[in-house]
């Protein structure tokens, strides 16, 4: 039994499918009831547990061969506190149920302990898992493509992709496809000890690679629009982001641009295969369609 926490989130829900796909057993932990309905007629186990709980967390990993353990990505109050209560409620539950292997969604740049804004909190996570007896795999993605949805609107609409990444920046990009498909592969693997795998995409890309893309599946041009750094925080107290995950977030933009969050010399570096326009393309069709 695989068991996968965060099923509907972005990485969570491409690694269950991903699984699936492999017609393996497979059981999604969700944080309410009515998210279920989603994963009707999949043949999956849905089991209900508070992330905060090692109690439940325990639970629902009872008879886990493995699991894809994560720290949602934070909506309310401090980034740092959600992350110590969940990565120490996932750390225990691992130990207490002997959970023989774990993947532990991490990110590039968790090598860090500061200078990289919300990443930092990943860096904690892998230090609370340091010592545990499961086996873990720490799967550090670049930039996650899909992000871009968040600005996909203005960029179909107007023809603008606002951007806090310097467009001619190239950074570690990868599409959630691939890291579904990447952690449910290293779930299917057979490891004992515990080490760092790092993923990007077929190559890295820019905020005008993302431009380019956007235009192609859009069939009229689209550019990129530099938000410097004094505009970004009103920018996102605009958009309702809390300030304290807003410092975080901004602080992870600063991160990138110092170059702190890119690739750890020396660790396992694997790439996806899913190409930037694919993924793009894949978001446009969503908002059509939605």
């Amino acid at each position: 039994m695989q068991v996968v926490f965060g099923a509907n989130g972005r990485a969570g829900g491409e690694t269950a499918r991903a699984l699936i796909e492999q017609d393996l057993d497979v059981r999604i932990v969700l944080r309410r009831s009515e998210q279920a309905a989603a994963w009707r007629g999949t043949g999956v186990e849905v089991a209900i547990a508070d992330m905060e709980d090692a109690s439940a967390v325990a639970a629902a990993l009872e008879g886990a061969s493995g699991a894809f353990l994560l720290n949602p990505p934070p909506s309310v109050g401090n980034p740092h506190e959600q992350t110590e209560k969940i990565g120490t409620a996932l750390a225990e539950a691992a130990r207490r149920m002997q959970l023989p292997k774990a993947v532990v969604l991490s990110s590039v740049g968790a090598q860090h302990a500061s200078g990289t804004g919300i990443i930092t909190t990943l860096n904690r996570l892998e230090t609370l898992f340091d010592g545990a007896a499961t086996a873990t795999v720490f799967l550090r993605p670049g930039y996650f493509v899909e992000s871009w949805s968040e600005v996909a609107e203005p960029a179909m609409t107007e023809g603008i992709l606002p951007t806090f990444i310097e467009p001619a920046q190239k950074i570690p990009m990868v599409s959630t496809i691939d890291v579904g498909r990447a952690a449910a592969q290293l779930l299917c693997e057979e490891w004992k000890d515990g080490h760092v795998v790092e993923l990007g995409g077929p190559e890295d890309w820019s905020a005008s690679d993302v431009a380019t893309a956007f235009a192609r599946a859009l069939g009229r041009p689209v550019t990129p629009a530099f938000v410097p750094p004094e505009q970004r925080a009103a920018m996102l107290a605009a958009a309702g982001v809390p300030k304290e995950t807003a410092d975080a977030l901004l602080g992870m933009y600063d991160g990138i641009a110092s170059g702190k969050v890119a690739f750890e010399p020396g660790v396992e570096r694997r790439r996806g295969s899913v190409s930037l326009v694919a993924a793009v393309e894949r978001m446009v069709s969503a908002r059509n369609s939605s």
